[in-house]
Formats: structure tokens, C-alpha cells, sequence
């Protein structure tokens, strides 16, 4: 568990990096890939809720101080989506193949959402058809291209040693 959360560590402070310095910087049809909610979908899904949940706020914690934004704000969303995510993860979507395509889908849309309404609570000047309408399409195909390689190194990342063994059909002779 400690060397899991080690990995988590090490992997949320290279893609808050990655995604402050490098990402960020790119706008393909308007909007930008998330590499941060995509690598903590990816996580939770593997993980479950609670280190879904700690991985979020750690993660938001570090997006914030990065970009200096209003600090706790993508924590707690954050931690919303590592918690929604893992508790997805352990009850239906583990084990099937469109999981992370489903949920990296659903949670770039509810994010933007909870961003939008949190900005609006907090007297933010924001425009809903400027963070929905212009960037939403744009960032939700941008994060379904990086998930597939994003959760195949989360999956080799924490690959669990003792995890349940493949499916192994025989075929012998009657």
C-alpha cells in the first residue's frame, strides 16, 4: 500500500507538471486535455474510492498551487471524481473495456459543470457558453484520446502481484 501510494504520488506531481507547463499551452478546437482528471479517473478506477478520493484532493492540491488558482478548488472537485470514479470502478466497471472510455466521458462533463458552478458561487466572472458550449466538445474527445494509454500505465503502474489470474481455457480431448 505504501509503495501504491509512493507510485500515486510520483505519478500526480508529473502530470500536474505536464499538464501546467506543456498541455495547457495547446487549444485544438478550443479546448484542452485534462491529463490530470484523466490519470486520477484512471487510478480510481483501478484503486476504488477511498485512494480515489485521498489521490484526488493530493492531486487538486498540487493542480492549484501550480496554476495558482483559488486553493481547494479543484480539491474538492477533485476528490468528488476520485471518489464517484472508484466507487464506479468497485461496484460495475473494473473488469469491463469501455469503463474508462465511459467514465473519462461522464467526468469531463460533470467537471466542467461543478468548475463552472463552484466559479459562479465564489463570484468569478465566467461564461457558461465559453467553458460549455466552445471548449466542452473539444476537451471531452482530447481526454477520450489519452485514456487508453494514460490507463494502460496506470494499469502496469499498479499492477497488483497477487491480483486474480487471467481466464485460462483448455482445450483437451475427450
Amino acid at each position: 500500500m505504501v509503495a501504491d501510494v509512493v507510485k500515486a504520488g510520483i505519478l500526480f506531481f508529473a502530470a500536474v507538471v505536464l499538464q501546467s507547463a506543456v498541455v495547457s499551452a495547446f487549444e485544438p478546437g478550443g479546448g484542452t486535455a485534462d491529463v490530470v482528471l484523466v490519470s486520477l479517473t484512471a487510478v480510481a478506477l483501478l484503486r476504488g474510492t477511498i485512494f480515489g478520493a485521498l489521490a484526488g484532493f493530493y492531486a487538486g492540491l498540487l493542480l492549484d498551487a501550480a496554476n495558482l488558482g483559488t486553493l481547494g478548488l479543484s480539491s474538492l472537485l477533485l476528490t468528488l471524481v476520485g471518489y464517484w470514479i472508484g466507487r464506479y470502478g468497485e461496484t460495475t466497471g473494473r473488469d469491463r473495456a469501455h469503463a474508462p472510455l465511459l467514465a473519462i466521458a461522464v467526468v469531463t462533463v460533470l467537471y466542467a459543470l461543478g468548475s463552472l458552478a463552484m466559479h459562479s458561487l465564489l463570484g468569478d466572472p465566467v461564461s457558461a457558453r465559453s467553458g460549455l458550449v466552445d471548449a466542452l466538445p473539444a476537451q471531452i474527445v482530447l481526454n477520450l484520446l489519452l485514456t487508453i494509454p494514460v490507463y494502460a500505465l496506470c494499469r502496469r503502474i499498479f499492477a497488483r502481484p497477487g491480483g486474480r489470474p487471467a481466464m485460462e481455457v483448455e482445450f483437451g480431448t475427450n
